[in-house]
């Protein structure tokens, strides 16, 4: 009575990270995304270069395209490279539809690390970008509330840098503090010297 039943859903097709530069590759140009790398021994995810002033495009080709869907910003790091005179901002993103996940990386000039915001394009980068801003110093230009999100508003210097240096104190308040095990050692009644 009722008309040819219809075919069920295919399973959503995983990417291998490999698959997915060569898509982006193939679409933006190997100028925009290139190097990529996946050797085991040396990376623990397998990562390739997005040129910084184009993450945007990328980012939203990434979240729409259905055959990619990378719909979640897993998250956003920074690290500072000062012999090469460069941070590196790193994507981790993943994909709930597709079940896959991929690794980008921004390389930045260290004096004058900026580059795009993608809160527009995943809106838990708000304050990903504010913690990689505070603790690097990486300016994501478009970003609707960029300030400090760790340190106080008027922290000076930026903590995960390779070179930063911890002022004595901060208003006042001393920044370091006594080694722990050293307040525990204890001189034992009538033996002078002796630690307990």
């Amino acid at each position: 009575m009722g008309g040819p039943e219809s075919p069920p859903n295919p399973p959503a097709k995983t990417m291998t990270p490999e698959a997915i530069f060569k898509r982006l590759a193939d679409k933006f140009g190997a100028e925009t995304v290139f190097d990529f790398h996946a050797d085991p021994k040396k990376d623990r995810d397998p990562w390739f270069q997005v040129a910084p002033w184009e993450i945007e495009p990328i980012c939203e080709h990434l979240r729409s395209d259905p055959e990619l869907a990378f719909d979640y910003l897993e998250c956003i790091t920074g690290v500072d490279y000062p012999d090469d005179k460069k941070i590196v901002v790193v994507y981790h993103v993943y994909s709930y539809t597709r079940k896959h996940r991929v690794v980008l990386k921004a390389f930045l000039d260290r004096e004058d690390p900026a580059m795009p915001t993608l809160v527009n394009v995943w809106s838990v980068a708000n304050w990903q970008e504010r913690e990689c801003f505070d603790l690097l110093g990486v300016l994501f230009e478009g970003h609707p509330d960029l300030r400090r999100l760790l340190m106080p508003d008027d922290w000076e210097g930026h903590p995960l840098r390779k070179d930063f240096e911890e002022k004595e104190d901060y208003h006042g308040i001393p920044t370091v503090r006594p080694n722990p095990i050293d307040l525990y050692k204890i001189t034992l009644p009538g033996k002078e010297g002796a630690k307990a």
